[in-house]
């Protein structure tokens, strides 16, 4: 069977936005999930078709309590849990609850925003929106605070080496790891410090972005910390975003990886410290508001559910029986019913 990703490997798109729903208690959700993943792929494929230059693309995230509720597949994705907050001496990365998210990235905002409308028609009834952030491409791919972001990306073929799950875990061949933080920046503070300092917190040069050699790097300094050696990547799809009247300046933290594992060491050696205590100093000026672990399930596997067909069995990798395509009703508990695959 020819697994069909999400578009999780796209690279960083000049407009986005954040979406994070939570489901209402007591309603029944299955069907809406069924629709939303239907109009996931729908609105993918109409993007490529009527704006092809556009990279328009929307993927969908699903976190552990909300792939329990639906009664998606089981076993689980191996590392597919509640996130839970990482807290250092000084600074705490803190868990946030989170059902649905939604990566919209388009060129065009006004694609960007009729994508998001659309998606929301059909949650309102069944969830709550607590989270939105509107992210830009600012300059040539630098974060708000003036250094460029994501040059330690994969690229080419390694995208999908470190972004997508392989054969370790193959029920989940082609999903992805998802984790976001909304990082709130303290600009005035950082643009305080000589560009030298600014230069030590990040570990790189401001105006062109090398590197600095290992003698010259501080320990404490963001690359160092955050990057955690060649065979352990992730796909960071940072943007940046900023309100004037709030003062709210900050990035949105978001990372594909075919392990959690990776993302939990970065997080650990910035928050606890590589030694204990040995903490990033970018957290002195950056200070994460929400933390939440998805799970991005393989278009393949959207596109059984919304086509109401059993999803791939999850406990031996083997795909289920073929059914016709059709809606199909949800049980009393508001899940789909293809927990055990088995019915």
């Amino acid at each position: 069977m020819n697994i069909e990703p999400q578009n999780v490997l796209d690279y960083v798109g000049e407009n986005t936005i954040f979406l994070v729903w939570n489901f209402k208690k007591d309603l029944e959700v299955g069907a809406v999930f069924q629709r939303i993943c239907a109009l996931v792929i729908n609105l993918n494929n109409s993007g490529a078709t009527r704006f092809p230059d556009s990279g328009a693309t929307c993927v969908l995230g699903v976190g552990h309590d909300a792939w329990l509720r639906l009664g998606l597949p089981k076993p689980l994705p191996k590392e597919l849990v509640n996130f839970e907050s990482i807290v250092g001496a000084k600074h705490t990365a803190v868990a946030t609850r989170g059902d649905l998210h939604f990566h919209i990235r388009g060129a065009d905002r006004s694609i960007c925003y009729d994508m998001a409308a659309a998606l929301a028609q059909f949650l309102e009834p069944v969830a709550v929106s607590v989270e939105e952030v509107h992210g830009f491409r600012y300059k040539d791919g630098r974060s708000i605070l003036g250094f460029v972001d994501g040059t330690e990306n994969p690229q080419g073929e390694k995208r999908a080496f470190f972004g997508l799950i392989g054969d370790d875990d193959p029920a989940y061949k082609g999903g992805s790891y998802l984790f976001v933080q909304k990082y709130i920046h303290d600009l005035k503070a950082f643009k305080a410090l000589p560009v030298g300092e600014q230069e030590k917190v990040f570990g790189r040069s401001k105006e062109d972005d090398i590197e600095m050699s290992d003698e010259e790097k501080p320990s404490n300094s963001h690359s160092a910390l955050a990057n955690v050696g060649d065979d352990l990547k992730i796909v960071r799809d940072n943007q940046p975003f900023g309100n004037m009247s709030t003062n709210e300046m900050g990035t949105y933290f978001i990372a594909y990886a075919s392990t959690f594992s990776t993302v939990k060491k970065m997080l650990d050696n910035m928050f606890i410290g590589s030694p204990v205590g040995n903490y990033d100093r970018l957290l002195d000026f950056s200070t994460p508001k929400t933390g939440t672990l998805f799970f991005v399930p393989s278009a393949t596997l959207l596109k059984s559910i919304a086509d109401g067909a059993p999803a791939p069995e999850a406990a031996s990798g083997a795909p289920a029986p073929e059914v016709a395509a059709g809606p199909r009703a949800s049980s009393d508990d508001g899940s789909l019913s293809i927990g055990s695959l088995k019915k």
